[in-house]
């Protein structure tokens, strides 16, 4: 897979432009498939997916002007059969995963079986803040919101760095860089604190950061 890897979704020139390098064609030619999962777990949850669909989240992902759009709800995806949704993942261009908490999206992708399914899929993964987190290895306490019945604080590991999300957002007076540094000092491997206008590219393993905004690499010691 291809990951663009967000802290609040494509909210710039140069986010977006990755993004259309990445899927080789237009937007309005592409079907997308939106993952609302990760936000039911912290609270106003529905009305949060509800904008997110809608396009009213001010986090740019499902407004982009896809040519098709669908909902993938991972917690109903264990109790269908896989026939009804495994071609519908397989067929798309682009899957758009909500924030929220990363560590329910963690549980769900993997009870739902779209965690195994993930790495031979030829779609652009688009993550929004946890949805971009769950592909760490782990989120660190700082994180850590819902407990998942193992108590860990591991996620998918899909790539090998972890992610500090929203870097200095008005809103959330804790995501401080000395924060992000102290965080870091408890994550196994390399860790990038982002901003929401910065993104991360993973192509082929091979990372670049995509920013308009202000980022920093914090290496283990």
């Amino acid at each position: 897979m291809k990951l663009l890897l967000t802290s609040a979704g494509i909210t710039n020139k140069s986010i977006h432009d990755a993004l259309i390098a990445m899927l080789g064609k237009p937007i309005a030619e592409c079907s997308a498939l939106c993952i609302p999962t990760a936000i039911y777990a912290i609270p106003g949850g529905a009305g949060h997916a509800w904008r997110f669909f809608s396009g009213q989240a001010n986090a740019p992902m499902c407004e982009l002007g896809w040519k098709s759009l669908g909902v993938l709800e991972l917690t109903a995806l264990p109790s269908i059969d896989k026939e009804l949704w495994v071609p519908l993942v397989k067929e798309a261009d682009v899957l758009l995963v909500n924030g929220g908490d990363p560590l329910f999206l963690s549980y769900w992708m993997r009870q739902s079986g779209l965690a195994d399914l993930l790495p031979s899929l030829q779609a652009v993964y688009v993550g929004l803040s946890a949805g971009s987190m769950v592909m760490a290895p782990n989120i660190g306490e700082f994180f850590v919101g819902w407990t998942p019945p193992n108590g860990s604080d591991e996620t998918l590991s899909l790539v090998d760095f972890a992610m500090f999300p929203h870097l200095d957002h008005e809103m959330l007076p804790e995501n401080t860089m000395a924060n992000a540094e102290r965080w870091a000092a408890g994550i196994q491997g390399p860790a990038y604190a982002i901003d929401d206008q910065t993104a991360i590219k993973v192509i082929d393993g091979t990372v670049e950061v995509v920013s308009e905004g202000h980022w920093k690499l914090i290496s283990p010691c």
